[in-house]
């Protein structure tokens, strides 16, 4: 059911064809490239003949002004020819790097949450570190360089040949056996090298992970534990990248052996078809310069293809991303004119829903239904799919059976876009951005909101002071050196859903790091918004429950009961247990903490709305009831075994 980007033009079907992002819509600068580049190699080739040409004029007695010329602007000209293609060609290779990194974001961004968590951070990560500069190792050497370095290579071969074709065989004999063994170590880097990347990918994973868990591992002095463990990784990517240097290594030196026999063959050779006449001095120096040029585009066309092998190993990564399923934010699997919400249908309805994590049954059959207004609470156990409801009302996920309704019609009639668009969500996590303040409120808002509107939402979870009094306001960037609390988080991911006009509001344990007086804020934030709109919550405190105006009690994956709060503790003997386990809980603990609570006094008042009694009041003495308690697992556990 969950819809992909499969057909789009940026969707996993079209692989990285580094070639063509390249030259793509750049045909003259690539021409000029090309003829700087073919510019430079020609002159290359014809700088040693020109020496020949000055040893002929010296020994001929001639004037040495022409020929001594003729070198300089050879060389000159060869150098700047390719210094200018060098600097434009790494310009494009930057270019198509800076696009290459856009898309990968866009696309791991896109990526379903199972498909994402399961790649890793750090591992989405190093495609735009490791990979991207391997990709970018290809274009500097890839289009032109090794191009025009074979070129060269051949060309040297040719006029070498042309001088002296004997001495061109004797050249090549010796080279021989130097090229199989760097052709041997060239096809076996690929695979080194993919292991690295991976290795990379794994390490930097390990280390994003141990910096967000950073509090955690100081508060249990646990930095050496986890170092050594980063270490031995990092120790292991060490491993893997010295075998592939050790193997690198051996190109360059077996290349200069093979030039330094195959000149001393030469020297040889030449030598006796000098004292024959077959060979004059000036074509045997000029052979000899070709010789000693033959190396450098040699290693450099063996280097080359080590870098290739490297920058392929990266592609690979890039394509295997890209062939990730990424979700389309406007596709809907019905045809026919966008939906609309059907009037007077429930905000969420669950028909018979299962889902699993694997083989791991959560939901099963499960039936709710959640009304298109006033607030509805979810209670349970830790782990008895609360989350899981609110993740496939969001199509973070796909049901494997069953059906769900939102606003009267089938889930995926909706396109993401148009489902996501109305709904507001607050994470257990209370995820913000490391962003500013007004860009965290802001978030997904098409529309601009002005100061005096974004204050007004911070004033409504109390934390308008709070932010004034930051650096910069709104506009200070949080996560870096002015963060927020946990509660503080809270409050601010709660403004942001209150600034959005979704008809749905999804609230993932919003008053787990409240106190009494900020959980109060809430409430009456809750109650504006629940007025003309359908409120889910999953909640841990019978407070909240409490004042729901529906209330869903699951259990291993099943809902138990619905109805509101006084019918359910008539009706639903595991509901009713489960708020008396709480009370019978506080007033056994009472006796041991009774004369501190009764010095604080009342803590939490619930105001009213309407003309309604106030229907709680934390009184710490007396029969009355508590008004706010962590719902203990052990509580509902028991009232299942009675």
């Amino acid at each position: 059911m969950m819809s992909t980007a499969g057909s789009t033009a940026d969707g996993p079907s079209e692989r990285l064809h580094i070639l063509r992002e390249i030259f793509r819509g750049k045909r003259l600068q690539v021409a000029g490239v090309l003829a700087l580049a073919l510019a430079s190699t020609a002159a290359t080739l014809a700088l040693p003949w020109t020496v020949g040409k000055l040893l002929e004029a010296i020994q001929a007695s001639e004037g040495l002004a022409r020929w001594t010329t003729v070198m300089a602007v050879v060389g000159l000209g060869s150098a700047a020819a390719n210094a200018l293609a060098t600097y434009l060609l790494s310009r494009m290779g930057h270019q198509l790097v800076g696009r290459l990194r856009v898309r990968s974001m866009r696309h791991s961004i896109g990526l379903n949450l199972a498909t994402a968590r399961k790649e890793g951070t750090g591992n989405l990560a190093a495609r735009l570190t490791v990979d991207a500069s391997a990709i970018k190792s290809i274009v500097d050497i890839g289009p032109i360089q090794l191009p025009m370095s074979l070129v060269t290579l051949v060309g040297t071969m040719v006029i070498m040949g042309i001088l002296d074709w004997v001495l061109l065989l004797i050249t090549l004999g010796a080279f021989l056996a130097a090229l199989a063994v760097v052709g041997g170590v060239v096809v076996s880097l690929r695979r080194r090298y993919i292991a690295i990347q991976n290795e990379v990918g794994s390490l930097t994973e390990h280390f994003v992970a141990a910096i967000q868990a950073l509090t955690v591992i100081k508060a249990y002095r646990a930095e050496r534990v986890v170092s050594a463990e980063l270490a031995t990784r990092a120790e292991r990517v060490a491993g893997f990248a010295t075998r592939a240097s050790a193997m690198e290594a051996l190109m360059v030196p077996v290349i200069n052996l093979g030039q330094q026999i195959a000149l001393v063959a030469v020297i040889l050779g030449g030598g006796a078809r000098i004292t024959s006449g077959d060979l004059d001095l000036g074509t045997f120096v000029s052979f000899l310069l070709y010789l000693f040029q033959l190396t450098a585009p040699l290693i450099m066309a063996m280097s080359g293809m080590s870098t290739i092998q490297a920058g392929l190993a990266s592609r690979q990564r890039f394509d295997d991303l890209f062939a990730l399923p990424s979700e389309d934010l406007d596709a809907r699997t019905t045809d026919g004119p966008a939906p609309r919400p059907v009037p007077d249908a429930p905000a969420v309805r669950f028909e018979q829903v299962e889902f699993s994590y694997g083989q791991e049954p959560v939901l099963r059959k499960v039936d709710l239904t959640v009304p298109a207004t006033g607030l509805t609470a979810m209670v349970g156990l830790s782990g008895s799919g609360k989350s899981t409801v609110l993740g496939l009302v969001e199509r973070f996920m796909e049901p494997q059976d069953g059906r769900i309704e939102l606003f009267g019609r089938e889930a995926d009639a909706w396109s993401l876009a148009e489902l996501r668009g109305r709904l507001a969500y607050v994470d257990q996590g209370n995820t913000l951005l490391r962003d500013s303040v007004r860009n965290n409120l802001t978030l997904g808002q098409e529309r601009p909101l002005d100061d005096e509107t974004l204050l007004r939402a911070l004033r409504a979870v109390g934390l308008e002071e709070d932010v004034t009094r930051l650096p910069s306001g709104l506009d200070t960037v949080l996560g870096g050196a002015h963060d927020l609390s946990g509660g503080q988080r809270q409050r601010l991911a709660l403004a942001r859903a209150s600034l959005s006009d979704a008809p749905l509001v999804l609230l993932d344990e919003p008053s787990s790091q409240l106190d009494s007086v900020n959980e109060l804020r809430l409430r009456n934030l809750v109650d504006g918004i629940s007025r003309d709109r359908a409120v889910l919550v999953v909640a841990h405190r019978i407070s909240t429950v409490r004042h729901a105006d529906h209330v869903i009690v699951m259990d291993g994956g099943e809902v138990k009961a619905e109805g509101r709060h006084e019918d359910l503790m008539l009706t639903s003997p595991m509901y009713a247990e489960l708020v008396r386990g709480q009370q019978l809980g506080l007033l056994e603990e009472k006796p041991r903490s009774e004369a501190s609570e009764v010095s604080e006094g009342p803590s939490e008042v619930e105001v009213p709305h309407g003309d309604e009694e106030p229907s709680e009041v934390e009184v710490p003495h007396g029969d009355e009831e508590p008004s706010e308690v962590e719902v203990p697992s052990e509580a509902l556990a028991g009232g299942r075994n009675r």
